[in-house]
């Protein structure tokens, strides 16, 4: 009797550890048949033209993918390689080896639901079932101590909550054996160059030299826990901006799921018993919670997180002023702390958390630009690109967000005095500003000629210009963030005026 054929379907899960499809497969009994497709949409053009998948974030999923293959062998087994929709892929694949089934890990947001949605009536077709598995997070959906459609808006209740009555389960048992693959066509992995990607040359300023990989990955854990002993003071130096350990670098891991958060949560509470348990060691899977956060309110609210009124619904008139944002883009506003920033991001695919919040609030709320553009800029950038901790911190900044608390910014020259106290974060990444004394790096618009020629660096020349007034500019947005504020709230009144009344008549009716 010849065994059932299992499809299973890998995506932003590519590891081998704590893998629910791939090891209710295995326990199936059945022949297990791993694919990934590289669907050629995630390399086109987001909606304002950036590059949907930059470079640094396809070298970082390509050399994750060979990562997988390579654990894939070691077990018996293999990864076959599609470049196709998986629409297309998957049924193909599945009428040629009359399989029975398609595993996967089920994303919430709307393209990826879309092409669930498409796979699934394609399977349905032939008579394939798909079976969907979570496995994002570090809290199961099911173990949550309410329903998503009664996830709190505020995450405070929502942590609070979930640390009382929810308990994280233990990761599923390591895999140490799959069976071969039948003789079938592997496929190739495409080279950054066939993607139409240049290789992006090495910066060596770069904070960490990130492999994609649950190999890697691993690795990064067993360094910054237990070799370099960081976990101890994470709280601490976790708003750092320059070196390899001010924080623990997972996130590009956990967005491919080359890591799994229950894999991280374990490694804390082993650090925990052997070493020393503290704020820093709560404060990690704090941060690990936010992240959960942001994937049940997508779960929840479904597209209104990429809505430009966003989850609030708070219809702000944003500009898009384009040389204004190509300024912000390149490093060139004229503000040290904004410029360093976005130089680092730009030569590595990375940037700070703090160095996130304060690029997202200058421009926002000292520009004016449209958020979606920043959130879209991020999309193609970031080597940890996370649709939905993306989109929702990008919601949070601009005052569109559940769990944003009106007209809220970041003060740009005290955050910069603050956590680069000495300057010498902006002079990495700035050296034309090498030689200005710390307390003046930070406003080099200020010094005097006599100055400039004095620490080398000619303002306009050298070094641009402010593209903006900080203060009056955050003014000026203030007072239109609070208008439009005013009529959405106004509006939401008049709605429940009229449910309220709406109400009232039917009760009437029916007595």
């Amino acid at each position: 009797m010849s065994q059932d054929v299992i499809i299973l379907w890998y995506r932003n899960d590519l590891r081998i550890h704590d893998h629910e499809p791939l090891y209710k497969a295995l326990k199936a009994n059945s022949q297990i048949i791993p694919i990934y497709c590289l669907d050629p949409r995630q390399f086109g053009q987001t909606n304002f033209g950036f590059p949907k998948t930059g470079v640094f974030r396809a070298k970082f999923l390509l050399e994750s993918i060979v990562d997988l293959r390579n654990s894939l062998q070691k077990l018996g087994s293999n990864l076959v390689i599609f470049q196709d929709k998986p629409e297309i892929a998957i049924p193909r694949l599945a009428e040629q080896l009359s399989a029975k089934s398609v595993f996967f890990h089920q994303e919430v947001t709307a393209e990826e639901v879309k092409v669930e949605r498409a796979v699934h009536q394609a399977l349905k077709q032939i008579g394939v079932k798909l079976k969907s598995f979570w496995g994002y997070t570090l809290y199961h959906p099911d173990d949550l101590p309410f329903e998503i459609n009664q996830l709190p808006e505020l995450f405070t209740n929502f942590r609070k909550d979930v640390e009382k009555n929810s308990s994280v389960n233990p990761t599923f048992p390591t895999i140490q054996k799959l069976p071969s693959l039948p003789e079938i066509e592997i496929g190739e992995l495409p080279t950054l160059s066939d993607l139409n990607l240049e290789i992006p040359p090495l910066d060596s300023r770069g904070v960490l030299e990130f492999k994609g990989g649950e190999t890697a990955a691993k690795e990064r854990v067993k360094n910054y826990f237990w070799q370099q002993d960081c976990l101890k003071v994470y709280k601490e130096t976790r708003n750092g901006m320059l070196g390899a350990n001010y924080s623990s670098k997972f996130s590009p891991w956990l967005a491919l799921g080359c890591l799994s958060p229950r894999y991280i949560y374990e490694q804390v509470k082993e650090y925990e018993y052997q070493r020393v348990k503290n704020q820093s060691t709560y404060w990690l899977v704090f941060e690990l919670l936010w992240r959960d956060y942001f994937r049940f309110i997508c779960q929840k609210h479904g597209n209104k997180i990429f809505h430009k009124s966003g989850l609030q619904g708070v219809v702000i008139p944003w500009q898009e002023d384009w040389e204004k944002f190509q300024k912000w883009q390149a490093g060139k506003t004229g503000f040290p702390l904004v410029d360093a920033n976005m130089c680092e991001l730009l030569a590595t695919g990375f940037m700070s958390n703090r160095g996130r919040q304060n690029v997202a609030s200058f421009l926002t709320k000292n520009l004016g630009i449209n958020w979606q553009m920043g959130a879209e800029w991020f999309e193609s950038l970031l080597i940890d690109y996370d649709v939905c901790s993306n989109w929702g911190n990008w919601n949070y900044t601009a005052g569109v967000g559940n769990d944003a608390r009106g007209f809220r910014y970041f003060n740009i020259i005290k955050q910069a005095k603050d956590y680069d106290p000495e300057g010498k974060y902006v002079k990495y990444w700035l050296p034309e500003l090498g030689k200005v004394p710390a307390a003046k790096v930070h406003e080099p618009w200020k010094l005097l000629s006599v100055e400039q020629d004095r620490f080398g660096v000619k303002i306009g020349v050298d070094y641009p210009q402010t593209i903006v007034d900080l203060w009056q500019s955050v003014k000026e947005n203030e007072k239109i963030y609070n208008t439009a504020l005013n009529i959405t709230e106004g509006r939401r009144k008049k709605e429940e005026g009229r449910r309220k009344k709406e109400e009232g008549r039917r009760k009437k009716e029916k007595s």
